[in-house]
């Protein structure tokens, strides 16, 4: 697998604010992305969750690393049990009233794809485009209408 990080960029039809609030507020999170106990948009805080396929879930580890409020947001990714230490980042720019979210998940070749084609990096793909394609516009349209 090679190294290049995976990018994905989509644009919004929200304002930053509230794609800010979507990807650091716990009860807005677990609406679109996963349901975290605890999460705080704050450099060292750790988090964990559960998430993966219908026939395997696995327990997520990450940290964040770096915090720009209202434009960047990063955390390390691991998963227990196995090998690799990635990284996220979330980054938002303001397009208008809609906002331009670019995604990039860095370090997916430490993970052990020859052994789970679930770290593999179609895996990834095909996750974070659901997510920020699909699962994190439905989120916001729901949101605005409810203003």
């Amino acid at each position: 697998m090679s190294n290049t990080p995976l990018v994905i960029e989509r644009i919004l039809d929200a304002p930053v604010n509230a794609v800010w609030e979507a990807i650091t507020d716990k009860d807005k999170m677990k609406q679109w992305y996963f349901d975290l106990s605890a999460f705080s948009p704050t450099v060292g805080f750790e988090f964990s969750f559960s998430g993966g396929s219908e026939t395997k879930q696995y327990l997520h580890h990450c940290k964040i690393t770096e915090v720009i409020p209202g434009k960047k947001l990063s955390y390390t990714w691991r998963y227990e049990g196995y090998p690799g230490n990635s990284e996220v980042t979330w980054e938002l720019a303001a397009e208008g009233k809609k906002t331009k979210l670019t995604l990039t998940h860095t370090g997916l070749h430490t993970f052990p794809s020859g052994e789970d084609s679930n770290f593999g990096v179609a895996s990834f793909t095909q996750g974070w485009t659901y997510i920020i394609g699909t699962s994190l516009p439905e989120y916001l349209a729901k949101q605005a209408v409810a203003q």
